[in-house]
């Protein structure tokens, strides 16, 4: 079930795997010789043997130099066989790590782009200057959160005609935006757990108190694909919500019981690794639990399912099932990656208000795991101010979003907003948002120190140093943790006191990584003894590929995304290769090549390794002709992505009345002075101006067909990856899409 495993083997499976491999190599040799047809020279006579003069027969004066010869020329063979292999072998680790390499370059760039756009918007429908008639902005001190859900506009105008083509309401000659409502029809009103079941409903059913038999019944729905019923989601949701409320922020599990624990890294969507864990692992237990450290959805197809197995399993065995918080579970993130997009294709008219429920569970999740007070496992990492105590009594609850700090945390105290990069300076590196933040988005580095990690856009870079300091001061022994895919399932690092494990196989393409999960084995008197499994959940045509066309398959799908990145910045690359170019001949160096790539990309890869698969040489000069830069791929792309944009924007009207208010000329489009302007206005709020580059980022990022203007598609565009947070209340009100 979903491919092999690899595991650590005693001395004894060593001993028995050296027999079998030697009788497989005797039947092996005892084939090739019945099964091939072996070609011999005729044998040359031999000259008559001549003999001494004490009776003896000495041998041939040729023979014994025959077969030194014939043993060097076999040496040379293997010797040169080798060579080959091993340069074959090098050759493929060079294609796996630059393949590697861009993958995690564009998946970090777009994380940070996430963040950058993230500030702004925050700080613009916070300040946004007013103008006569329009009143932008409320805030609801209960929830501590700034909303853009009340916006009255003056009749009459542009403004009035799109609110009465928005359904808005009148009231005394302006025009008030209600919410819109979560269901069509009757359908709003009712409880989802009062919804029938169809009497033609094939799917699994489950009915609380959670069942051993439910589970099985629920993992056999989802290997047939079958989706569950909105009733039993609900349900499920809700009763899990509220079990996980009443737990503290760090689980306390002893495996005083069990004598052992395993640890489960990112899931993200793919269902088929979850189930190979329970095949090959068994499902967890009192005397089998499970940690499973966050992730759980976006990116792959099966989220809903693995959300609601490990809820369900949670349900049944408290006691055995540790289910921590990743930086993915969080509406923001899923709105970007798919989870959203997925939830509303399943459950259709239903979706809003499960998005709500799902919304409770994340807030609900422990930010943590500690195992018998000497292993701490955390989705990200630590930061030198971590501090756990302080963490433990932080209420987890007001967290809607890791992204977003609550609003008092952001106002310094002339009523500024403070970005979120500000936040880690030195005068608020206590703050708890920083705090749960850097336990969710922080990653490990090489070395000593800590930093902030710029790569990603949020949380810290924490050294060695850092790890082996907060280990320390609260008594640790080991640090596990999630956050980054790598390629074996799992890595150590920090003197073998930071290991991250990832737990989903081919996670950016077919054959890119392997899966693993690890089990601490010993009690709490013992020493902590780490075992690994790794698996991969391939399919049967990725099982039958050779290492090198599973190296060109990863290697293709990581240069279309690589393509794709290029093109996206064509304008402002043929901008910076004709600055090279000042003869106009189509012709640059490689080293000015790979420099205009680097700054107009953003993307720090090896590009004079990656030049022959981008650009052509012009054969006759050595120089790149970079106008092939941007050819178009032979290759029909696959399938699109699931993290493509899916959403409309609940907040549309009062987008549209900001978007009116920056384009000053009426002229239905943001120019870049007008951008510029208005980022210059938004400054007067902030604490620190908005640098000219930043604006620059900014408008291009905005500018998705890079005409030099945005229009009011690209700004809602933009603004889909925070729009939720501007909510009137704590709970996300979500609006329906039709298919």
């Amino acid at each position: 079930m979903g491919g092999g495993a690899s595991v650590h083997k005693s001395k004894g499976q060593d001993d028995s795997d050296s027999c079998n491999t030697s009788q497989r190599d005797g039947s092996s040799s005892q084939k090739q010789k019945s099964g091939f047809r072996i070609h011999r020279k005729k044998k040359q006579k031999e000259a008559p043997r001549q003999s001494t003069g004490t009776g003896q027969i000495r041998p041939h004066q040729g023979s014994m130099g025959k077969a030194e010869r014939g043993k060097t020329i076999s040496l040379k063979a293997a010797i040169l066989i080798q060579r080959w292999y091993r340069q074959y072998l090098a050759r493929m680790e060079i294609r796996r790590r630059y393949t590697w390499n861009i993958f995690q370059t564009i998946e970090y760039a777009g994380e940070q782009d996430q963040m950058k756009l993230y500030n702004f918007f925050n700080a613009l429908l916070t300040h946004m200057p007013q103008k006569p008639g329009i009143d932008i902005g409320s805030k609801d001190g209960a929830n501590e959160t700034s909303s853009l859900d009340s916006v009255s506009v003056s009749s009459g105008g542009d403004a009035s005609s799109t609110a009465a083509a928005s359904g808005e309401q009148r009231t005394g000659g302006r025009v008030k935006l209600r919410k819109r409502k979560l269901f069509a029809g009757n359908g709003a009103c009712i409880d989802l757990e009062d919804v029938t079941v169809e009497n033609d409903y094939k799917g699994p059913h489950v009915k609380l108190p959670m069942t051993l038999q439910n589970i099985q019944e629920l993992i056999d729905g989802f290997k047939k694909k079958k989706i569950l019923h909105v009733k039993y989601v609900a349900q499920i949701l809700r009763v899990a919500a509220a079990n996980l409320k009443a737990l503290p922020n760090f689980h306390q599990p002893s495996t005083s019981l069990s004598k052992q624990i395993t640890i489960c890294g990112d899931l993200h969507g793919k269902l088929d690794d979850l189930l190979v864990i329970f095949y090959k692992n068994g499902l967890p237990s009192p005397e089998n639990p499970y940690v499973f450290n966050g992730d759980y959805v976006d990116r792959g197809k099966r989220s809903v399912e693995i959300l609601l197995v490990l809820l369900s399993c949670f349900l049944l065995c408290p006691d055995g099932v540790f289910l921590n918080r990743g930086n993915h579970e969080d509406h923001i993130m899923n709105m970007r990656y798919g989870f959203i997009r997925e939830v509303r294709l399943k459950y259709k008219v239903f979706s809003g208000r499960l998005l709500t429920l799902i919304d409770q569970v994340y807030r609900s999740l422990p930010l943590g795991t500690i195992i018998d007070g000497r292993v701490l496992v955390v989705h990200g990492g630590i930061s030198e101010t971590t501090d756990l105590k302080l963490i433990t009594d932080i209420d987890r609850q007001k967290y809607v979003s890791i992204l977003r700090p609550p609003v008092l945390e952001t106002m310094n105290s002339d009523g500024r907003v403070i970005p979120l990069s500000e936040l880690y300076s030195s005068s608020h590196n206590g703050s708890e948002w920083k705090q749960v933040l850097d336990l969710l988005w922080s990653d490990p580095q090489n070395g000593t120190g800590c930093s902030p990690n710029t790569f990603r856009g949020g949380g810290s870079y924490f050294g060695s140093d850092v790890t082996e300091k907060v280990l320390k001061k609260h008594g640790l022994q080991l640090l596990i943790r999630s956050h980054e895919c790598k390629p074996d399932g799992y890595e150590f690092m920090h003197s073998n006191k930071c290991l991250t494990v990832f737990s989903a196989s081919n996670y950016y393409e077919e054959g890119s990584n392997k899966g693993a999960y690890v089990r601490l084995l010993g009690g709490p008197s013992e020493a902590v003894e780490p075992y690994f499994v790794q698996f991969n959940a391939a399919t049967p045509k990725l099982r039958s590929m050779t290492i090198r066309q599973r190296v060109g398959l990863v290697e293709a799908s990581a240069l279309r995304e690589l393509r794709t990145r290029i093109r996206e910045r064509q304008d402002a690359l043929t901008q910076a290769f004709n600055n090279y170019d000042p003869d106009s001949k189509g012709l640059i160096s490689v080293s000015d090549w790979c420099v205009a790539l680097e700054e107009s990309t953003d993307l720090k890869l090896p590009w004079r390794l990656l030049r022959p698969k981008l650009a052509e040489l012009d054969s006759a000069t050595g120089l790149v002709k970079f106008a092939t830069t941007f050819q178009e791929e032979t290759q029909s792309d696959s399938e699109v992505d699931v993290t493509v944009a899916e959403v409309l924007y609940r907040n549309k009207s009062s987008l549209e009345t900001i978007f009116r208010i920056i384009d000053k000329d009426n002229s239905g489009y943001i120019s870049m002075d007008e951008f510029a302007e208005a980022c210059d206005l938004l400054g007067k709020h902030l604490s620190t101006p908005i640098p000219q580059q930043q604006k620059l980022e900014m408008a291009k990022s905005m500018d998705m067909n890079k005409d030099g203007k945005i229009d009011l598609n690209e700004f809602m565009e933009t603004f889909r990856i925070v729009n939720a947070e501007h909510e009137q209340d704590d709970s996300l009100d979500y609006e329906e899409l039709d298919d």
